[in-house]
């Protein structure tokens, strides 16, 4: 009967190493076994500008808070003044059902936590002293990424749809003499990406636009940045400029972030995105390409829920690789959502959460200088 259990148990490890290096020889692959759907894409009539009018649309913004208090990062955001900045933040993929290519318009409980540890770990930089709008939207599924399907295309499609929409609200509440920031990670930074094509480049807005965060998804410095119609940020103190980087400790293996941005077009059209992509280093607000962990004004170390928890500064440096990815060295030990390759892709701001908070402060700032 012993040796029997023994038997047992020496299986179930030798299952447990089996599968721990299947995910790291081939996380791409397995990735797509158990994220893309297998269902038709279904669909669905578009969302106009006052679709987003109503209330449950959105996770935060002026009088619906009933998210707001994911967003504390020791003590509880201050809260707006007049004339404070208001900013539009898209959030990240948060819905990873396989059954559907886009996110219901009902909220599961799953999800829903999810969007929360995305309030905590990035939204909640950008909402200290700011007017802050973070849109429910029919996000792609987690999938989405990994699939060659036209299907995957037609979901995002959708989703841009939504984020469109909120943002036709938003802008459209927002006093013009007012700064505003757009802010996007992950699937919320390639919305916004194309959302500065439609909506800011020669258009009136684009004066109105203190700081740009694309964070999380690559932008080519030669087919994205110009169809945005603002610049890459190459000072700390530059208003109306785009920030973006995305993460990994060392080694690094980038594979499956290239195969995924490489997915997806370019906003020229001139075919699938290529690296190098563009490296604002966070540490620096873009004024160098390489800073040392002193330059870092506080991590957030959060719990392994992914919610509270504090900031631990001088912790992480940061190098832009010639390819336009961000290193930040040895992998710092932030919780269990690191992905494949050393990706610190989920903690991309909560890497540099103070610097991001007080980058947009000087932005702001100097936006209101000018004029």
């Amino acid at each position: 009967m012993v040796r029997k259990f023994l038997f047992v148990v020496a299986g179930a490890v030798v299952l447990v190493i089996l599968a721990a290096l299947a995910l790291r020889l081939f996380p791409e692959r397995l990735s797509q076994l158990a994220f893309e759907p297998s269902t038709a894409f279904q669909p669905a009539a578009p969302l106009a500008a006052a679709d987003y009018a109503a209330p449950d649309k959105w996770l935060v913004r002026p009088g619906v808070d009933g998210e707001r208090s994911y967003l504390a990062v020791g003590n509880p955001p201050a809260a707006p003044q007049a004339q404070a900045p208001a900013v539009f933040f898209v959030p990240p993929t948060s819905f990873l059902d396989r059954r559907h290519w886009n996110a219901p318009p009902a909220v599961d409980a799953a999800t829903l936590k999810r969007d929360r540890i995305a309030l905590h770990l990035v939204a909640s930089a950008f909402a200290d002293g700011a007017e802050l709008w973070v849109p429910r939207y029919r996000q792609a599924t987690f999938g989405a990424f990994f699939s060659d399907k036209p299907e995957a295309g037609r979901a995002l499609d959708l989703a841009y749809g939504d984020v469109l929409a909120a943002f036709d609200q938003f802008i459209a509440a927002i006093p013009p003499d007012r700064p505003v920031v757009l802010a996007g990670h992950s699937q919320g930074a390639l919305h916004l990406k194309r959302l500065l094509k439609d909506r800011v480049a020669g258009q009136p807005v684009k004066a109105r636009i203190a700081a740009v965060y694309a964070i999380g998804w690559g932008v080519s410095p030669a087919h994205d940045l110009p169809a945005m119609g603002l610049p890459a940020c190459t000072g700390a103190d530059q208003p109306g400029c785009v920030m973006s980087w995305l993460s990994f400790a060392e080694p690094a293996d980038t594979t499956m972030a290239r195969h995924a941005f490489a997915r997806r077009p370019a906003l020229d059209g001139s075919g699938a995105g290529q690296l190098p992509v563009l490296c604002t280093n966070p540490l620096t607000g873009g004024a160098a390409a390489e800073a040392p962990a002193g330059a870092d004004l506080g991590t957030l170390v959060a719990g392994g829920d992914g919610q509270g928890g504090g900031l631990t500064a001088r912790l992480v440096p940061a190098r832009c690789s010639p390819d336009g990815l961000l290193l930040i060295g040895p992998a710092p030990a932030l919780g269990p959502l690191v992905l494949p390759g050393n990706n610190y892709h989920v903690y991309d701001v909560a890497l540099f959460w103070g610097n991001v908070r007080a980058d947009m402060a000087r932005r702001v700032a100097a936006w209101r200088n000018r004029f």
